[in-house]
């Protein structure tokens, strides 16, 4: 039995040993410059995101609205800027959860205009602050355990 165990650790770091190869495809080393959420603000307004998103406790020009995908408020699990510049960048990676797939998507594509070549990288940096600022962490809520006797 302990030699079972002892080869299913060695197994099982020889995994998470490979599983750290950096590759052409790592996001090791990639990092980019703080934004400035104000800026990201106009940004939103600029390229028209309130055509087809609300932002939680922002006041937004009025639009014809298209769609009314909610971004930021209260949340169990902040998003990484990772995370946010992906849906950016390739909003088909991740399609909005909570939704209609019909509503978010066609032929499996997300709805989301392509701004790759409209954008900067310092509007896509600021827009990502911005975004990164609206979300707030819910607070934990512990579970009550009623004491036995």
């Amino acid at each position: 039995m302990r030699h079972i165990i002892v080869t299913l650790i060695a197994g099982l770091c020889l995994i998470g040993v490979c599983g750290c190869d950096s590759g052409p495809k790592s996001s090791k080393g990639f990092s980019l410059p703080d934004g400035d959420a104000k800026t990201g603000e106009a940004v939103f307004v600029e390229l028209k995101c309130h055509a087809c998103h609300t932002v939680s406790g922002i006041e937004l020009p009025e639009i014809e609205r298209e769609q009314s995908i909610a971004l930021g408020g209260q949340v169990a699990r902040i998003k990484t800027y990772g995370e946010l510049v992906t849906a950016i960048i390739n909003p088909s990676h991740k399609l909005a959860k909570g939704y209609p797939p019909e509503e978010v998507a066609a032929d499996g594509e997300s709805k989301m205009e392509n701004y790759n070549d409209a954008m900067t990288v310092t509007q896509l940096i600021d827009l990502v602050a911005f975004l990164q600022s609206r979300y707030e962490l819910e607070p934990y809520q512990p579970t009550d355990y009623y004491m036995y006797p």
